[in-house]
């Protein structure tokens, strides 16, 4: 039987307010799993599996074996422009643009820190959203955040993106060409150091990645398959990311994908989770729990339990050694924990953990035999937290156009 801990400590609980400046008119956004535009971006080669490309060019007209030339220049050349493909003749650019290659996404802006080692691009798509990615370069490995949505129907109120309201799904093709020109960006040496290789990928931008599951799976598919197929990527060095979306974690780990599944956890009570993370209307801590425990079972791939430190509001010493409970009643050495000292939106009510709190939370999971590692935020002082970016830049365009 586990004792619980004693509640002690200052606590503040979530209030209706949202971050000044969110892209949102109500005090409040509403847990939401509808798209508010529906429109689908042009079908892509990235959107298909390498039969299905050859399909589509032998109902063109055009020879069945450029599916195979076209899938190397893309995945491997990490080339998208017909146009600049050598070997492909100038009568068939225009077709094949037409019918494989449609541009999908174009930068609108770029912002740098870390002495260059830290990239955040804003893309917009072909119907005037906008998402994000940042690329960051790590002494041993170069990793790729990418978004799976535009906006995030989830409604957490200290996210930015949470405050913007879900706006569509992205398509699978639009995923991968975060990857793609994320990839190109590390072979030109965009990135302090050179160039590189891009080596991992995280699905913690903006969305919920288990709400768009299917362009999740398929991205997964051209990211882990072997060119011409796809990138050719380590699905161990793939995360997942979800504020628990139960019924889909255990669809994921029925594929058996090695990917490492991240769980946005943020509170082990249902009291305070029920106010911070919405979806926990539906899904309580234990259910979310055991079906990450689950995900380890089948994967055999150890859990990440991420936890956004939040100062007065979820970094009580007494939270840390009841989630140590709840980790550890589920078995030892299934999840590792990451504490994340949050990064506020301007102008928020919410803020980081003090330095004393962040340290006590973490000595209390560590001294329950809880594996934790507080997570390195990268890109604080350039709208780091998803969603700021594309915040701030929409209300620069906002008053340069009044």
């Amino acid at each position: 039987m586990v004792n619980r801990p004693r509640r002690t400590g200052r606590q503040v609980m979530p209030t209706d307010q949202a971050p000044e400046g969110a892209l949102t008119k109500d005090a409040k956004p509403i847990l939401s799993f509808a798209p508010r535009r529906r429109g689908k971006p042009p079908a892509h080669l990235a959107d298909l599996d390498f039969e299905q490309r050859q399909k589509v060019l032998v109902d063109a007209g055009l020879p069945k074996f450029r599916a195979d030339q076209l899938s190397r220049h893309y995945f491997q050349r990490h080339i998208a422009d017909p146009a600049q493909m050598p070997d492909l003749p100038k009568s068939m650019v225009d077709q094949v643009e037409q019918s494989l290659m449609p541009p999908l996404i174009k930068k609108v802006h770029t912002l740098e820190t870390d002495d260059g080692k830290t990239l955040k691009h804003l893309w917009e798509l072909f119907d005037g959203s906008r998402v994000e990615s940042v690329l960051m370069r790590y002494p041993s490995r170069t990793t790729l955040c990418i978004s799976s949505q535009a906006g995030c129907g989830m409604a957490c109120p200290f996210c930015a993106t949470g405050q913007m309201g879900l706006t569509r799904n992205l398509s699978t093709a639009e995923i991968i060409e975060q990857v793609r020109m994320a990839a190109l960006a590390c072979e030109n040496g965009d990135l302090a150091g050179g160039p590189t290789r891009l080596s991992n990928i995280v699905f913690m931008g903006m969305g919920e990645p288990l709400a768009n599951y299917r362009a999740i799976i398929n991205s997964l598919q051209r990211m882990i398959e072997e060119p011409p197929h796809g990138f050719g990527l380590s699905a161990r060095n793939i995360t997942v990311s979800t504020v628990g979306l139960v019924p889909a974690i255990d669809k994921l780990a029925d594929l058996g994908y090695p990917v490492t599944l991240a769980v946005s956890l943020h509170a082990p009570d249902d009291e305070l989770r029920d106010e911070l993370i919405p979806i926990n209307s539906r899904w309580k801590v234990g259910e979310l729990l055991d079906a990450a425990r689950r995900y380890f079972v089948k994967t055999g791939r150890r859990v990440s339990i991420e936890y956004a430190l939040i100062k007065d509001m979820n970094d009580h010493p007494w939270r840390a050694q009841l989630l140590a409970d709840e980790l550890n009643k589920r078995g030892h050495g299934w999840a590792h924990v990451n504490p994340i000292p949050l990064n506020p939106t301007p102008g928020s009510i919410w803020t980081a953990s003090t330095s004393r709190a962040q340290n006590e939370f973490v000595e209390t999971l560590r001294n329950a035999g809880i594996v934790t590692t507080i997570r390195d935020t990268r890109g604080s002082d350039i709208d780091g937290a998803c969603g700021q970016l594309a915040t701030s830049v929409a209300k620069e365009e906002e008053s340069s156009d009044e």
